[in-house]
């Protein structure tokens, strides 16, 4: 197959473009991939100098480098550059990386939206990063951009609204593309219930997308109108009301949150496995407790707002719906341990991000359960708890996730091994930094520390030290990673890799020559009875 597949190859090499060319104008799905890949590791390093600042200025209790007007600045746009600019086109690269060779497609369905859809993250990036500069500075509403504030913002909200516009646009795009490449173009004998659990996962997330991005777009539109065409959708001197605008956003967020960990549940689906050497346990129920994640995310949004004046009745009904879609989430948990149970497991990188996601996303996950319940919360909304909370599932759970895809698909991808103990130095100290950041942060928030304050008293300086000592640790983990784990095998490198460097590993990808072919699956191959080998 090997022998046939390079020989095809070669054939095509001619088709491949070559210099800066071969990039902007990029339709070939790895390619795209790569870009994605790269501007969202950019994003990650712009969002972490942000974060790096803020915790610089929260060392110690009184005003060090910044004043609190620039702090607000700093958690907004670190919100919104790490959400929309880090994690999503981070998935989005490894869906346009993976789902066409794990689904036997030769490309994704509509190439050349493709690359529009990347190409319009560019100027959304730029005007975001650039808001800075503006009169005024940059929107300091918080990521969740609530009324009244940015009614009252400076001329940087508009582009700011622009932006995520543009944003919006990019993953509706992104997302009709992987829905049709996934159900229109997987290869002959790959049922729906045949396919690898990252395909599915992205699936269900590109619906999910399509269901919630034109919600925030409504929002923000309408924000727009009254910043500027004399509506009150949200301003009570006209008559509006600024707790629609909560209803609204949140009517987005909580599904975004989803949006943001199912992909990560994919591409650990397929790595436990791999180094348990066992078969994913439970493979059906995790389809169904893929589904129910998605379809449950649409009623409990409001559990965002338990201090915001809502009936009791309300505060019941989203504090048991919120409870509820724990279980599905326990359900995939419960099946990863299975999984694991009695397999033949080895600890290379990849699986030890795959371990480490588990634990802490479950800390996560818990520590959610208690700002589940209505009375707890109301104590603890808008403190410290929160933001230990959302790190906690949004770092140790999408970046560990989005790690552990990388160390486990990058042989496939650059055709070179990176260095496996300098991976596993990057995942300790990932891993050590993480929590020495973020676990204080729990206290802090019972303690009373409300989040978003530049400043703060005495009590609660020891734990903010630590804090802010661990974060600029984590920090550099990730400067660490770029240069000396996924810069030499850029270069080429290392050890040449095997075509299928992980001895438990099943899928298509890794029936593909290793490097890979720049055309892969030209011809639909013909697939055994499991879908995961090509026989013709």
């Amino acid at each position: 197959m090997s022998a046939v597949l390079d020989h095809h190859d070669h054939d095509h090499a001619h088709h491949a473009p070559s210099g800066w060319q071969r990039w902007v104008f990029a339709t070939n799905h790895k390619d795209i991939g790569t870009l994605y890949l790269l501007f969202s590791f950019t994003m990650l390093m712009l969002g972490g100098v942000l974060a790096l600042i803020i915790r610089a200025e929260l060392f110690q209790p009184g005003l060090q480098f910044i004043n609190p007007e620039l702090f607000n600045q700093l958690t907004t746009m670190h919100g919104l550059i790490m959400v929309f600019g880090a994690i999503m086109p981070a998935f989005v690269g490894f869906a346009n990386w993976m789902i066409p060779m794990q689904i036997g497609a030769s490309d994704m369905a509509f190439a050349r939206m493709n690359n529009f859809s990347f190409w319009l993250m560019i100027p959304a990036a730029a005007m975001l990063a650039g808001s800075f500069f503006m009169p005024g500075g940059a929107p300091a509403a918080g990521w969740t951009l609530y009324a009244p504030l940015t009614l009252q913002m400076g001329p940087s909200m508009d582009t700011g609204i622009f932006a995520m516009h543009l944003l919006g646009a990019s993953s509706i795009m992104g997302s009709i593309n992987i829905i049709v490449t996934i159900l229109n173009m997987r290869a002959p004998g790959m049922t729906l219930m045949k396919m690898p659990m990252f395909c599915w996962t992205w699936l269900i997330t590109a619906y999910l997308l399509i269901a919630v991005m034109p919600v925030l777009a409504g929002a923000i539109t309408m924000t727009l109108t009254d910043r500027h065409f004399g509506t009150s959708f949200f301003n009570p001197a006209g008559g509006g009301d600024p707790v629609m605008y909560q209803h609204i956003f949140w009517f987005f967020g909580h599904p975004e949150v989803y949006i943001m960990i199912l992909p990560a549940f994919g591409v650990i689906s397929q790595i436990v496995p791999a180094f348990a050497r066992k078969k994913l346990f439970g493979y059906a129920s995790m389809v169904y407790a893929t589904s129910s994640i998605a379809i449950l995310s649409f009623i409990v949004w409001a559990h965002h707002m338990f201090t915001s004046g809502m009936p009791v009745t309300g505060q019941l009904f989203f504090m048991y719906a919120t409870m509820l879609i724990a279980v599905p989430t326990a359900v995939k948990i419960f099946n990863w341990i299975a999984t694991m149970w009695q397999g033949s497991m080895t600890f290379e990188t990849p699986m030890l991000f795959a371990v480490g996601f588990i634990f802490v996303f479950t800390l996560g996950g818990f520590s959610g359960l208690m700002l589940a319940m209505a009375p707890i919360d109301i104590q603890i909304h808008d403190t410290y708890y929160v933001v230990a909370h959302f790190h906690y599932v949004l770092v140790a759970g999408s970046l560990y996730a989005l790690f552990a895809g990388y160390y486990y698909w990058s042989p496939k991808w650059t055709g070179v091994m990176y260095n496996e103990s300098r991976g596993k130095i990057h995942f300790w100290w990932s891993l050590i930094s993480f929590n020495v950041t973020f676990f204080p942060m729990h206290f802090l928030g019972l303690a009373g520390m409300p989040r978003r304050y530049a400043d703060y008293p005495m009590q609660f300086a020891d734990f903010n030290a630590v804090a802010s000592v661990g974060a600029f640790f984590f920090g550099f983990a990730q400067v660490y990673f770029f240069f000396f784990v996924v810069l030499p095998t850029l270069r080429g490198k290392g050890e040449k890799a095997p075509q299928k460097p992980w001895e438990g590993a099943e899928g298509l990808e890794w029936e593909l020559p290793t490097p890979l072919p720049y055309h892969t699956f030209e011809t639909p191959p013909k697939l055994d009875a499991t879908a995961t080998r090509i026989i013709g």
